[in-house]
């Protein structure tokens, strides 16, 4: 039977994509550079367009006022015609012609070189006289004038004005009727040739270009400052313009855009003439009309790109002079956490980042204190009780380390049948045992503030009332004593359990010896040198498993605080009289 082994593929976590950066000085580049530009773009288009409207309603104001004043100088000149008509007819007939009204006719051809011809018709409406430039003149014609428009418009209107006609398909001419004061009196019709309004046309002028014409109301030319134009009359040219005027019409009577005759774009207003169906155009040329605004437009531009340029080199500095003192603080704060805590940010901005600086040097002042403090503990705690290390580095007084004469109390430990298991295992078992028993033991000894000198293989040395005085040093080590026998016990278990046959002997001693700091400049230890030293560590090698064993003094120090034994008086190494021994009693099975 084959079976097929499932196999699970798994595949890397990949890392969620970190968000793109930007560094701090294009942020600030850009909110300095828009917080300067935008401002000064809103206020410059903001300009523009209101000086563009304000220039249009200027435009729009001149344009419409020398429209109103071409109508009215036209309007003049036409009234003036009226009015000398007028004079003509203020004489009643008689039945034959006077020389007086006779000579008022030709005085009027000689005044008014408008008009080409003078009719003057009694109130029957019969011809009375006739005179013109360039025909006969006649006297008593006799025609008969009374269902004409001219004679009846003048008789109900007392003054009409007929449409313009091109007389040979080019001149425009437009006949005139003035009735007299009295029905007696008759009419005088006139034909005026309106070439001659070229003359007050052609003296219109807005701007340097700008120029008037004038349209009847079929959209006709009748005046304008390139008399060819009207001469011509070519209703194909002149179509531009009554476009023009069609798109004043739309806008109300504003002023408009649009092309004249030579397609150029131009700028026109409009105004009626007074009496007639007339429309006084003036026009400019657009780019003549809103140079001003394209001047502006140019300054604006200008002020614009070089306030752009200004803004972006005050954006460049700024963000320079923000992000400079920044890029020197990440780097010392990068070597400060590097471990140089002698670095130093130099910064004399005169601001909050001075003062930053000043803040990250003070942290690196103390940072190297406590580096320094850090490793005073870690050489101390080499050789005393973390409590004793600790009071050494903040009281700051080392002296009790100094060599004196002291009364202690010296506990000397080991395992039993260690040799013999080293020799048998492997390192790395003989290491973890080491481990967990050190470990064991360097927790009870800091429990009980006593002093771990050193550890020799698998012995332990421990000091007790140096180098910093307690009460009662023997009760004190005779009760670390027993609490390291009933910590390295509990691991005895376990270890025997895998086969490792070994125990833990404890021996200690009280008497004075000399303590203190001892070595060389690159090697110091604390140590403690006196027959008490010896003593504790003969006793130790004397103890047997669970044992704890101790000399007559510290026996008598703690009495009967603890239960002892008594043993028999044992010859020790170095002694040449049997020493007395008592062992303490702390119930924990063989």
């Amino acid at each position: 039977m084959t079976g097929r082994r499932a196999v699970a593929r798994t595949d890397p976590v990949s890392d969620p994509p970190s968000a793109p950066r930007t560094s701090l000085f294009k942020k600030y580049f850009r909110a300095l550079f828009a917080a300067v530009a935008l401002p000064l773009l809103i206020a410059s288009a903001s300009e523009t367009w209101f000086g563009y409207h304000d220039q249009r309603a200027r435009l729009n104001d001149r344009l419409d006022a020398e429209a109103r004043l071409a109508a009215v100088k036209i309007q003049d000149f036409i009234e003036g015609i009226r009015e000398q008509l007028g004079w003509t007819v203020q004489l009643p007939w008689t039945e034959n012609i006077d020389d007086r009204q006779r000579l008022d006719a030709l005085r009027l051809l000689r005044q008014v070189p408008a008009v080409a011809s003078l009719t003057l018709v009694d109130a029957t409406g019969k011809e009375r006289l006739f005179v013109s430039r360039i025909g006969l003149n006649r006297i008593e014609g006799g025609d008969d004038y009374s269902t004409k428009p001219a004679f009846l418009g003048a008789r109900s209107e007392r003054a009409w004005f007929g449409p313009v006609t091109f007389q040979g398909g080019s001149e425009p001419f437009m006949t005139v009727a003035v009735a007299g004061n009295r029905s007696a009196v008759g009419v005088a019709i006139a034909e005026i040739n309106l070439k001659f309004i070229w003359e007050v046309i052609s003296a219109i002028r807005v701007g340097r270009t700008g120029e008037a014409f004038v349209l009847d109301g079929p959209g006709r030319l009748v005046a304008h400052p390139d008399i060819s134009l009207v001469l011509r009359a070519e209703e194909a040219a002149q179509q531009p313009l009554e476009g023009l005027r069609d798109a004043i019409i739309e806008r109300a009577g504003q002023s408009a855009t649009g092309r004249d005759t030579t397609r150029t774009t131009v700028v026109a207003a409009m105004a009626q003439i007074p009496g007639l169906d007339w429309s006084v155009i003036v026009k400019q040329p657009l780019s003549e009309a809103f140079q001003p605004i394209y001047a502006a437009l140019w300054r604006t531009g200008g002020l614009l790109i070089a306030g752009t340029a200004l803004a972006a080199l005050l954006a460049y500095w700024l963000a320079q002079r923000m992000t400079g003192p920044i890029r020197l603080l990440e780097d010392g704060v990068a070597r400060i956490g590097a471990g140089q805590f002698d670095h130093r940010i130099n910064l004399a901005t005169g601001d909050e980042f001075e003062r930053l600086a000043t803040r990250f040097n003070e942290m690196a002042g103390e940072l190297a204190i406590s580096q320094e403090r850090s490793e005073r503990i870690s050489r101390l705690r080499r050789f005393l009780a973390p409590q004793v290390a600790e009071l050494v580095d903040r009281t700051g007084d080392d002296s009790v380390l100094d060599g004196r004469r002291v009364e202690v109390v010296v506990v000397f430990c080991d395992l039993r049948g260690f040799t013999a298991f080293s020799a048998q295992s492997e390192p790395e078992t003989v290491m973890a045992v080491l481990g967990e028993y050190f470990g064991a033991l360097e927790k009870v000894v800091s429990a009980h503030e006593a002093t771990l000198l050193s550890f020799t293989g698998d012995g332990a040395m421990v000091l007790v009332n140096a180098p910093v005085s307690c009460p009662d040093p023997a009760m004190r080590a005779v009760t670390m004593a027993s609490d390291m026998q009933m910590s390295v016990q509990k691991l005895l278990v376990g270890w025997r359990a895998l086969g490792h046959r070994l125990g833990f002997g404890v021996g200690l001693a009280m008497g004075p010896a000399t303590v203190g700091r001892i070595g060389s400049e690159g090697r110091l230890d604390y140590a403690a040198i006196g027959n008490v030293t010896n003593l504790a560590a003969r006793l130790c090698a004397s103890a047997d498993d669970s044992e704890i064993l101790i000399d007559r003094s510290a026996a008598s120090a703690v009495g009967s605080a603890v239960p002892l034994v008594e043993l028999d008086a044992r010859l020790l190494k170095g002694f040449n009289q049997p020493v007395p021994v008592f062992a303490v009693v702390i119930g924990v099975g063989q």
